[in-house]
């Protein structure tokens, strides 16, 4: 809520009403409005306050400021865009979080407001600009960095500016020359273009040639002798110097400091960080060496604020701190992910459901404004993304096959057992293929295993690029149940693998049998959406937000909870005819229970009788996925995405919270959709935005090209981009000179391992964009070895920074026997069972995992002859017990026991993380 005053700046009247970018410049030493016309002009001699307002998913406007400090700006309008920034954030009721921008170091998330780039301007911002007329037309060299977002600068014109490694804009009066480095990716040149055609478009009015130079290409272009004799003519560039920069440590520097309303940095001497050190009438900085927290108690004073923003600032100037040193400033409350990561066990805050309190209100302020506020639909209302009257498909693991299910029986399912699910629909000019592997929460690890073998091996031989997704029971996506239309959970199972399990650990058979006593919960929006899901028949296991069938012999009951409604009555009745047509059920109210009703239950308990309250929605994020060259798993936030973010070089994923997409791009070297989900598993593993992924999260692999649109509804979707030949750099030429665009699908055979049509490297990693010179340019990965992780800023996550969860959080190496069957939320291992020796002697499917024992050195990250079809995030487990004795100084089962912080130190000391 806004709390505007007779001391707030009238500059920031009306601020963060509007959606949007809204930019103010320090002129004279006062705050003046940028209109809109100039939002990309940023001078070296100025600084600006800018403020973005946003509006989620879940209807509440949310506000970021960023104050930006050109490179010539003097020191009295820096500080006072310190000062202003603060004053406004305050304005806005201290629910802001606040970024320093320096000129040439700027945040991904600043740049992404402004694609494709900005190009600071020499000189001072003047509210009334002076108009030149018969200006000479200055020629200038701008140096371009990054792949998503760019990093432009002017650099001196001369042939000494350029190198192998960047991309070069040399912008002329009639002519604009992209010159690519040879050690450059594609990904780099083609935002290189994107930059040149705004420059074309802004600086030209569109009148001007474009031409294209590679590094050490000369046969026989004209263009490229004119781009040379720009410089004084051709002459080699020099070889970069070996880089002196040192290798920064895996865990990073972290440090804690409180400041005194003097200024002063008090050290907070502690092994670990947590919550309960920040009090909430003080200001800390924390200190991560290349990026700056400074943390505000929500009963701090403006003046205390302005103190500790300046004792910041100060430190920096004083450390001789890079300029790339980011600074973040934050109000208890609305910590960042980042800063999040760095405390031990960060608790998850309950979101408020401020979305149903106050839409209406909030819907009625922004249409007012002429935006178009759309209110969240109720669950019934929601409708399939695809066609639902396709063609299913089902077959059920059993042991070394598939067992096609009649067409009759193939919407009763298993707990016990594992699914293949192939569902063909109409698409736009043929038909498309969607699979699923569905895992059941009872089955045992070996059906698990294969039916995502299975799985892939049907993809691959299905004409056209399918969607494929693993689903575990109960976080079944909407989508999947849509297809189903009526689906029936069953306890037990029928494969032969479950029933020797639970004849060998003498469980009972839970497999459903009509002359056992069974209860069900009925779910669903609409007739053509409707589950019935076994439960325990106990009298916890009810709810009064649903309605139940209760089976026991020959009789059966109908229970009514009071929180459900007509349409779940209406799909009760359905059911049960569905169950057993025959049956004459009695109907219960809840609060109206026979003594009989209780005595089949085994008695009357408490169970769940509040209404259950959905979470908001979220909105969406995107993440570029890649593994470098010493096998550090790294995930980049791509801020404020669009269609044109999905580069065909890459691996990205779109977190929707309730289910992943790896999307995979036609010239990304992936070699098959099972790394993709394997990917996928380590995304949720390491939950980069500490927001509590389940490891049952659904995920879906897509391939570029085929996109379904229940992945196309997250984006403005130009299908015409998707369908186009080339790499991204060969595209965005392509549209820049104007050629017609290419609308056939792209050819993709990276599907299967034996591929050719790409490189791979030796460790099996994603190859990289190879350059004219041979050398490799960053690239996602394929498969290999997961290690270390990295956040949205290339931060490494190591022991004490990031939360992580195990891939296997119910099971360990160790657990007993009768814990064999994976519990609900396990995903499955992908194991390879050639090529080492079982681990004491253990059966497969024992502990949920089906160990092998490897030599330390084929275990290590950096093992020169790593072992294959291990789960890279148990390394420590494919070790004999003797071997692990040697190296951890202790037996596994005291290892077991640490806390997963310590657990993860020792695996890091060892390369083994």
């Amino acid at each position: 809520m806004s709390v505007y005053g007779k001391d707030t700046d009238p500059a920031f009247q009306a601020a963060g009403t509007n959606l949007g970018l809204e930019i103010w410049c320090v002129e004279n030493l006062k705050l003046v409005s940028v209109p809109k016309s100039s939002h990309r002009k940023f001078y070296s001699g100025s600084a600006y306050v800018i403020l973005n307002t946003f509006l989620p998913k879940n209807g509440l406007p949310r506000h970021d400021i960023h104050y930006w400090l050109g490179n010539d700006s003097n020191k009295e309008d820096s500080a006072l865009a310190s000062d202003k920034a603060l004053e406004l954030d305050a304005a806005l009721g201290s629910c802001t979080v606040q970024y320093r921008e320096l000129q040439g170091h700027e945040t991904q998330k600043f740049l992404s407001y402004f694609k494709p780039c900005i190009i600071p301007i020499e000189g001072a911002y003047r509210t009334q600009q002076e108009r030149l007329n018969g200006e000479t037309y200055k020629v200038s060299l701008l140096a371009c960095k990054g792949d998503h977002v760019v990093h432009v600068k002017e650099v001196p014109f001369s042939r000494s500016s350029l190198n192998h490694n960047d991309v070069f804009i040399l912008d002329t009066a009639s002519k604009i020359f992209l010159f690519s480095g040879c050690n450059s990716s594609i990904q780099e040149r083609a935002k290189g273009l994107e930059v040149v055609q705004y420059i074309k478009e802004n600086k030209h009015r569109e009148k001007c040639e474009v031409a294209t130079v590679e590094d050490g290409k000369f046969v026989g272009n004209p263009e490229v002798g004119e781009f040379w004799s720009l410089f004084g003519g051709y002459a080699p560039i020099p070889q970069d110097p070996p880089s002196s920069v040192q290798e920064k440590p895996e865990t990073p520097f972290v440090k804690l400091s409180w400041i005194s309303t003097q200024g002063k940095l008090c050290p907070c001497r502690t092994d670990s960080l947590n919550k309960e050190m920040l009090e909430t009438d003080k200001c800390y900085m924390l200190d991560c060496d290349s990026e700056i927290f400074v943390w505000m108690g929500k009963h701090t004073s403006v003046t205390e604020r302005k103190t500790s923003i300046s004792a910041t600032e100060d430190f920096l100037r004083n450390q001789g701190r890079s300029a790339g040193t980011h600074s973040v400033f934050i109000t208890e409350g609305l910590e960042t992910v980042k800063f999040r990561s760095y405390f031990d066990n960060w608790p998850q805050t309950v979101k408020i459901k401020l979305y149903e309190e106050g839409r209406e209100k909030v819907a009625a302020m922004f249409k007012q404004k002429g935006y178009e506020v759309k209110e969240l639909p109720d669950e019934e209302d929601i409708q399939p993304f695809i066609d639902c009257s396709g063609t299913l498909k089902v077959w059920r693991v059993d042991g070394d096959k598939l067992s096609l299910i009649p067409a009759s029986d193939q919407r009763k399912i298993f707990s016990g057992d594992c699914y293949v699910v192939q569902y063909t629909y109409p698409g736009k000019e043929k038909s498309d293929h969607l699979f699923y592997a569905w895992l059941g929460c009872q089955s045992v690890t070996e059906d698990q295993r294969d039916a995502i073998s299975r799985m892939n091996a049907l993809v691959d031989s299905t004409k056209g690029d399918p969607v494929l997704a693993q689903v575990m029971e109960n976080k079944e996506p909407s989508q999947f149940f849509s297809i189903f239309r009526t689906l029936i959970i069953y306890k037990g199972g029928r494969s032969a693998r479950y029933k020797n399990f639970i004849a060998e650990n003498g469980i009972a058979d839970e497999t459903y049998d009509e002359s056992k006593t069974a209860l069900f919960r009925v779910q669903g929006t609409s007739p053509n959406n409707m589950q019935a899901i076994q439960v325990d028949p106990v009298s916890r296991s009810l709810n009064s937000c649903y309605c139940y069938i209760l089976q026991t012999g020959a009789s059966a009951f109908t229970w009514i909870g009071n929180l459900s409604s007509t349409r779940d009555h209406d799909l009760l009745d359905r059911m049960l005819e569905l169950i057993h047509p025959t049956w004459q059920a009695v109907s219960v109210r809840e609060g109206s229970e026979s003594d009989t009703f209780w005595n089949v239950l085994g008695g009357k308990a408490e169970y769940p009788r509040a209404k259950e309250i959905k979470g908001h929605m979220e909105d969406p994020n995107l993440f570029m996925l890649s593994i470098t060259e010493v096998c550090i798993f790294q995930v980049k936030e791509i801020y404020n995405f669009t269609q044109d973010d999905l580069t065909t070089e890459d691996v990205l994923l779109l977190d929707c919270h309730d289910e992943i997409y790896v999307w995979i791009g036609c010239h990304s070297n992936i070699s098959s959709k099972q790394q993709a989900l394997t990917l996928g598993l380590k995304f949720l593993e390491t939950d980069v935005l500490v927001e509590g992924l389940s490891l049952e999260t659904p995920i879906y692999v897509v391939g570029e090209g085929h996109e379904p649109p229940f992945f196309t509804r997250f984006f403005e979707w130009d299908p015409s981009k998707s369908n186009m030949h080339g790499n991204s750099f060969e595209r965005k030429l392509a549209i820049l000179k104007g050629k017609p665009q290419q609308l056939e699908a792209p050819i993709r055979n990276t599907w299967k391992a034996n591929s050719r049509s790409r490189e791979t490297t030796p460790d099996g990693f994603r190859s990289k964009s190879m350059s004219s010179n041979g050398r490799r340019s960053a690239s996602p990965a394929s498969g290999g070895s997961l290690s270390n992780v990295k956040s949205p800023n290339n931060h490494i996550f190591s022991s004490s920074s990031a939360p992580t969860k195990k891939l296997f959080p119910k099971s360990s190496p160790y657990s007993s026997p009768g814990e064999s069957i994976v519990p609900a939320g396990s995903p499955v291992n992908l194991l390879d069972n050639t090529g080492g020796t079982k681990a004491n002697g253990s059966k497969p499917g024992e502990g949920g995992l089906n160990l092998l024992t490897y030599p330390y050195e084929q275990l290590k990250v950096v093992s020169l002859n790593p072992a294959a079809g291990i789960d890279i995030t148990k390394r420590e487990a494919y070790l004999s017990d003797e071997e692990f004795q040697v190296h951890f100084g202790m037996a596994k089962r005291d290892f077991y026991k640490l806390p997963k912080w310590k657990q993860n130190k020792q695996k890091m000391a060892l390369y083994l993380f």
